[in-house]
């Protein structure tokens, strides 16, 4: 009990000091500076604004209550991470559900970590422990993994190692956003899952994909079932014109099999099949760093 006390003690005079005009911390290398980054805090709530790039878009109600009840009963266990933007003024990184708990409660303080850094530290910062920590519904995920690329300029192979995923694991959320906008959305709802996601995603269609989707939601069809059912519609197919092989080919390659190249490699690779059986594979690169990852990646 009395370390708590002693905490929360610490916590309150360096909140003090934060509110001292004179000693105005903007920088690693200011006076104090190492009495607050990477220590305790007590802040005003009302001192945090909110992350902009948060990715976060949806928060389940009952479980925030639920969070809020714990939070009254136990206090805030984890400490948010906050950005100090100007003289007592501090921007979210992590952990806004437990921000918007203490609030509910009525808490005027919570315990953060308090971090200087520039606007794309603290993007890559709350879409990392965001994807990391917290339940977020896989649209969310594949949104979060496509701003880091955009913006950051990520490839996904440094985007695995960032976040500490398998570049494949990456690359299945990525391709749900080429998923019609319906589809998206019945996935962030939770009618159908992400594993019916990926199935319907081989289908390039997007009428198609919606027609599918309905009869998912409307005979609440697993995984499996979903699977057969785009593999009937390509076998009951002809191949599209652009994608159709030379009439003297002898065996066509698949769209699920072109994508599994795609995935592969990060990138669209082209295939073509002769008549007699032979065939080749392009692989596009963008770069040097490009070449050498898909040489890394061939190499194993």
């Amino acid at each position: 009990m009395t370390k708590a006390i002693k905490k929360q003690a610490l916590g309150r005079g360096l909140s003090a000091l934060l509110k001292d005009p004179e000693n105005d911390i903007k920088s690693v290398d200011d006076k104090n500076a190492d009495k607050v980054v990477g220590n305790i805090i007590e802040l005003e709530i009302s001192a945090i604004e909110i992350n902009p790039f948060q990715p976060r878009s949806n928060f389940n109600e009952e479980s925030l209550r639920e969070l809020a009840t714990s939070i009254k009963e136990l206090g805030v266990i984890q400490p948010i991470t906050v950005r100090k933007l100007e003289f007592n003024k501090y921007q979210l990184i992590s952990g806004e559900r437990r921000l918007r708990a203490s609030t509910l409660v009525g808490l005027t303080h919570v315990p953060a970590y308090i971090r200087i850094a520039n606007d794309n530290e603290s993007l890559v910062m709350a879409l990392v422990e965001n994807i990391q920590r917290h339940d977020l519904d896989p649209i969310e995920i594949a949104l979060s993994y496509q701003r880091l690329m955009d913006e950051i300029q990520l490839t996904q192979e440094q985007m695995s190692e960032r976040v500490g995923k398998k570049r494949s694991t990456i690359a299945n959320y990525l391709r749900l956003l080429k998923l019609d906008p319906i589809i998206q959305t019945g996935i962030r709802d939770g009618f159908i899952s992400m594993g019916h996601g990926r199935a319907i995603i081989n289908i390039e269609d997007l009428d198609v994909q919606t027609d599918i989707y309905q009869k998912i939601v409307s005979q609440n069809l697993s995984v499996r079932e979903t699977e057969a059912l785009v593999k009937n519609y390509h076998e009951g197919q002809q191949p599209k014109a652009e994608g159709k092989p030379k009439a003297d080919a002898s065996f066509v390659v698949r769209e699920t099999q072109k994508n599994t190249f795609n995935d592969y490699f990060g990138s669209k690779v082209d295939i073509k099949v002769a008549g007699n059986g032979k065939g080749k594979i392009t692989i596009p690169f963008n770069s040097e760093a490009d070449f050498n990852r898909i040489i890394k990646l061939i190499n194993g």
